[in-house]
């Protein structure tokens, strides 16, 4: 990238990079946490230069003076030290940045601050409160404080609408979360994704508003995500809610459906007597992981032949879905732990439904879609990759043929039965 580019901009690549898994940070997270704090100081200072020189970047002025480059800054922090690049302004007798002489002995408050942009979205308070000097005089004005809010919508809105292309996904995970979209409304929930690819690295796709967690809403969302390149997975995860079961079939019809393990098991203890559920889980859990499709219908088998007199409700919530359930044994035996779940979004969740009770205001479809991007995007840096070798890429590959082929069979079929009913209706035999 240029160096006549604002350094902020070139910042602001290394962190889509890291985000992309192109760096090859040996600690994503440390890493990120010391290009975010970069990335704020030189967009706070790149703000101060415009307002001295009363123009933008590149933008002919009335003289009031000029940017000359920048010079490096160095800053101690608790992550090592983090080079910054300072603005500097000539024309202007005595002009120095403010922004940088109200950092002296502030690096953790603004470590704090610069994390917070990825974690939570940014608070004017605390933003003026960081810039804020020992007199007690911000050294930020008011439009610059605005603009360092609204950047951090800009780059959800730049992520639900990125190219999905060039992701060659294996699993796709979809999960959902009822939050206070709208002052004065009900909680509605917000649709997010995210895969594993063929290279094992965890990728966030998507987050999403949806009007109402009805199928509508639901399929609109995979629909968005296949229209901006996703391909069909070879599994979709989700929890047991009918309507993404249903966008799943109809949008995904390539791909295994996956029940989510941790969902289900959750559901059948509610059916089961306290005193009886270490028996009743072992046996539902041997069936769950058997070692094959086939080993697990077996027991499914036991487990009825045991349970359906004394515990008729449990074994009908067993049973439900049962083949759902069981859909990741039919992928590699190492990947089989990481894709029956939809857990990792589920703990992501529980994170940013602590943060929001902390921040009463950030109440309102682009407060808390602002929220919750920068929980998650916080939290995928430090996401491990899953290991995938060349022998489970051919398994994974004989997997997609049988899949394929299986749907082949399916539309045929359906094709078949179709055609069976017009010619009945036609000769009304």
């Amino acid at each position: 990238m240029s160096k006549r580019v604002p350094a902020s901009t070139r910042t602001r690549k290394r962190i889509e990079e890291l985000m992309d898994g192109r760096t090859g940070a040996a600690d994503a997270r440390s890493e990120l946490v010391k290009l975010a704090t970069r990335l704020l100081l030189e967009e706070a200072g790149e703000a101060e230069a415009r307002d001295a020189v009363g123009r933008e970047y590149y933008r002919h002025g009335d003289g009031r003076g000029h940017r000359n480059g920048y010079r490096t800054a160095r800053l101690r922090s608790a992550e090592g030290a983090i080079e910054f690049a300072v603005p500097q302004v000539r024309g202007l007798r005595g002009w120095r940045s403010q922004v940088r002489e109200a950092l002296s002995g502030r690096t953790e408050e603004l470590e704090r601050l610069a994390i917070e942009m990825y974690a939570r979205g940014l608070s004017v308070r605390d933003i003026e409160c960081a810039f804020t000097d020992r007199r007690g005089q911000c050294r930020l004005t008011r439009t610059a404080v605005s603009e360092l809010t609204e950047r951090l919508w800009s780059d959800y809105q730049a992520f639900a609408s990125r190219d999905l292309s060039a992701h060659r996904v294996l699993y796709l995970f979809v999960d959902g979360i009822a939050e206070r979209v709208h002052l004065g409304q009900p909680r509605e929930p917000v649709l997010a994704a995210w895969a594993i690819t063929a290279s094992g690295q965890k990728v966030l796709l998507g987050l999403a508003p949806a009007a109402k967690e009805d199928t509508a809403s639901c399929r609109d969302f995979l629909r968005d995500l296949k229209a901006r390149g996703l391909q069909d997975p070879l599994l979709v995860a989700t929890d047991g809610a009918p309507a993404l079961i249903r966008a799943a079939e109809e949008v995904l019809p390539r791909s295994l459906r996956q029940r989510c393990l941790a969902h289900k098991i959750r559901n059948l203890q509610q059916k089961v007597p306290e005193e009886r559920w270490r028996e009743v889980k072992a046996q539902a859990f041997a069936a769950y992981t058997a070692g094959s499709p086939a080993v697990a219908r077996l027991l499914r088998e036991e487990f009825v032949a045991r349970f359906e007199r004394e515990l008729p409700s449990a074994t009908a919530c067993f049973l439900e879905d049962f083949e759902a359930a069981i859909a990741h044994l039919r992928v590699p035996i190492a990947h089989r732990r990481a894709v029956r779940t939809t857990n990792l979004l589920e703990r992501l969740f529980g994170e940013e439904r602590r943060r929001t009770k902390v921040i009463p205001h950030a109440f309102g479809e682009r407060a808390v879609l602002k929220l919750m991007y920068a929980s998650l995007l916080r939290a995928s840096a430090g996401w491990r990759r899953l290991l995938v070798s060349e022998f489970e890429l051919r398994q994974l590959e004989e997997l997609r043929n049988d899949l394929d082929q299986e749907f082949k069979q399916r539309t045929t079929a359906s094709v078949s039965v179709a055609s069976r009913h017009r010619i009945y209706s036609k000769d009304g035999t």
